[in-house]
């Protein structure tokens, strides 16, 4: 998962669909273009989102010849639950 924040192409896919959510890949990559000039092909975005669905950070669903990707956040609330919120009395 650190592997797939890591690159800051993939944190503005994750920003955009935390900002909205359920995007086609057509829109990620107008949005991205649009907002933060990115103007990566649209092989490479899908890669990117192949790489963050791997990770468990983005899921998509299916309709008719859409493709829709939202953003799971769980596994880093995992690690901010495991680091984080630690209960009282433990040492950091």
């Amino acid at each position: 998962m650190f592997k797939a924040i890591a690159d800051p192409t993939r944190r503005k896919i994750l920003d955009e669909l935390t900002e909205r959510d359920g995007q086609t890949l057509f829109e990620i990559c107008s949005r991205l273009t649009m907002k933060h000039r990115i103007t990566s092909s649209r092989q490479a975005i899908s890669q990117h989102l192949e790489l963050l669905e791997a990770a468990g950070l983005v899921v998509s669903r299916r309709e008719g010849r859409y493709k829709f990707h939202s953003v799971n956040p769980a596994p880093l609330e995992q690690i901010v639950e495991r680091w984080l919120n630690r209960p009282a009395g433990e040492s950091r």
